[in-house]
């Protein structure tokens, strides 16, 4: 078992990850292979359908600065939240217990990334099949597939970060391979200039409408950055994965994309790849949807452990829970009742990104927890006080998320970022003066 602490009286099934503890230095890993993890989530079916809805909307230099606009914003944020994670080991649930929400903020946002995670999980999943299904035709149930996908991605969770960093060995290449060739075939049949020239065949769509869609589409991914960066072993390797991670996965797939829908004149990405590499291009880019879906199901059941632990007080095994959040994905993607929440999805996941600023304020700039998370490091544990609540981060994050939803200029989700972590910043500072004054009050 890969955990200092023991479990006791839980069912261990596969690996635990640390799920509640540190990662020690001897589980770090070289930068790559974490790189490689942060590609396959950015080399997948949502990141190349990205790139086609910007080219079908779209020329491709206003495509070009959408997308590096977009990624500057989700690099900052991985970046910053990757380094708490990593100096300190720990998940992004349980890390929030002393960067800014204490135990019961803790709690309900590990419940909150948890339900999101899930119900994503569940709605990819349902879309992984769904491809299958077109390629197999009347082979089997279309619940069945389901079942059978829905399988398939918990027994890879199930065994943690080693067993998810061998499934990108294989999906990440053979996907960047897909997207070069049905690049290449575009090429034999379009002049390269009219291919970089042509203009966009579908409705326009502004820079800013551009960035919005790039930066949102992977803000949660962003914000759960430690989940991944955890098993880091410095600062560089952190700045080296997040930079060639979203530089790659962004510009590679998506600007990719974006040429393919200009030579195709469709932003119907089984369509375009049905074009350009027939029906094993399909089959790749349908199985690609591992390498994010095993990410949704990873951190969720992450999530659901810090709930568990602060909730009962019970140290439940990963590699069980992941069973547990798979199954019931799983159920609820086969049932077809999931395709009906995306939108509750949709505003959960204006949550995340203030978790991230309050999380990055309260670590690097108030460091509010630094001294006692520096003194258990040495130790391999964690502090063995954990703050009841956080009332400053509790609302900061409230009206982050409430911004995020309710503005309509800007990109939502860097509103929602920004405007929580001023609030955070400012009312702690006026907390920390007022607090003491009153000492000083008191002692004098």
């Amino acid at each position: 078992m890969n955990t200092a602490v023991k479990l006791e009286g839980d069912l261990h099934i596969g690996r635990d990850d640390f799920a509640l503890t540190r990662v020690p230095q001897t589980e770090r890993r070289h930068w790559f292979v974490v790189c490689l993890q942060r590609w396959g989530q950015l080399s997948a079916l949502s990141q190349f359908l990205l790139g086609a809805t910007l080219g079908f909307g779209m020329d491709l230099w206003p495509a070009f600065w959408a997308f590096t606009l977009g990624a500057v914003i989700l690099e900052i944020v991985g970046i910053f939240t990757g380094i708490a994670g990593m100096r300190e080991g720990l998940n992004t649930s349980l890390l929030t217990r002393w960067t800014g929400f204490g135990r019961i903020g803790s709690s309900l946002l590990g419940l909150i990334i948890t339900i999101s995670l899930m119900g994503w999980f569940g709605v990819q999943n349902a879309v992984f099949a769904s491809g299958i299904d077109s390629l197999l035709p009347h082979l089997l149930p279309l619940w069945t597939w389901q079942i059978l996908t829905g399988a398939a991605v918990i027994l890879i969770v199930v065994w943690g970060f080693l067993s998810m960093s061998w499934t990108a060995y294989i999906t990440v290449p053979a996907f960047v391979l897909l997207c070069f060739y049905s690049l290449g075939v575009a090429f034999t049949r379009h002049p390269l200039g009219q291919l970089f020239g042509s203009p966009h065949p579908g409705p326009a769509l502004s820079i800013p409408a551009g960035a919005t869609l790039v930066a949102g589409g992977f803000i949660v991914g962003a914000v759960i950055t430690p989940d991944m960066s955890r098993f880091n072993r410095s600062a560089a390797d952190v700045v080296k994965q997040t930079i060639a991670g979203f530089t790659l996965g962004e510009y590679t797939i998506g600007m990719i994309g974006v040429l393919l829908a200009h030579a195709v004149k469709t932003s119907n990405v089984i369509g375009i790849v049905t074009t350009t590499s027939g029906a094993i291009g399909v089959v790749i880019l349908v199985v690609a949807t591992l390498k994010i879906n095993d990410w949704n199901l990873y951190s969720g059941s992450l999530g659901l452990a810090n709930f568990i632990d602060t909730l009962f007080g019970r140290r439940v095994h990963r590699g069980l829970l992941t069973l547990v959040v798979g199954i019931i994905g799983t159920a609820l993607s086969a049932l077809g009742i999931l395709q009906h929440f995306v939108g509750f999805l949709t505003l959960l996941g204006v949550a995340f990104p203030p978790v991230a600023s309050i999380m990055v304020v309260d670590y690097f700039l108030l460091k509010t927890h630094r001294r006692e998370l520096a003194e258990s490091a040495r130790t391999g544990t964690t502090p063995a006080r954990v703050p009841g609540w956080n009332l400053v981060g509790l609302v900061s994050w409230l009206i982050g998320s409430v911004a995020g939803w309710y503005l309509q200029w800007g990109i939502g989700s860097i509103n929602a970022l920004v405007i929580a972590a001023v609030v955070y910043f400012v009312i702690s500072r006026v907390v920390a003066m007022v607090t003491l004054s009153q000492r000083s009050k008191a002692a004098a």
